[in-house]
């Protein structure tokens, strides 16, 4: 018998399932696993370097104040990788097999971001599962800042203590 330690999460007036303990629990659809983060400059400056996105939008405070912006972005795949992060950490072997991203608000260095993958389809396909997940990163704890979908490819339902 598995044990589960819930709290009731509250998200635009829809009441979900979240899951804040070590012990193991069975995915199913409607549970949401989370990661909070804060992206420094650090961050930022690494991100550049290895994606080769060299836009001053992300590293110069200027160009990004010219085009309306209140200081430089952090990269929006940067902030989407939240959702493999969560994913890969909560099912050691995963596989993502894709994900549909739509970019609402920017995110700037020191925002406060809290990534969700929340279950939506579960199907057993040869040993493993195929899990779709709607994704979501609200800064700040509200505002709505990235939204899509990610279809991964599990070992297993049960869910591990992520990091």
């Amino acid at each position: 018998m598995l044990f589960r330690s819930l709290h009731s999460c509250k998200l635009q007036s829809l009441s979900l399932r979240c899951f804040s303990s070590a012990t193991p629990f069975v995915l199913k659809p409607g549970d949401v696993l989370r990661k909070e983060r804060l992206f420094t400059e650090e961050d930022v400056l690494q991100f550049s370097k290895v994606s080769h996105d060299s836009n001053p939008l992300h590293t110069d405070s200027d160009t990004a104040r010219n085009v309306g912006f209140e200081g430089p972005l952090v990269h929006g795949m940067l902030v989407a990788s939240l959702f493999p992060h969560i994913i890969s950490s909560h099912f050691p072997g995963a596989v993502y097999v894709s994900q549909s991203l739509n970019f609402k608000f920017p995110v700037y260095i020191g925002d406060e971001i809290i990534g969700e993958v929340q279950a939506t389809n579960l199907r057993e396909n040869k040993n493993r599962y195929l899990a779709k997940f709607k994704t979501r990163c609200f800064k700040n704890g509200e505002l709505l800042v990235i939204e899509g979908e990610a279809v991964a490819m599990l070992p297993t339902l049960t869910v591990e203590h992520g990091q």
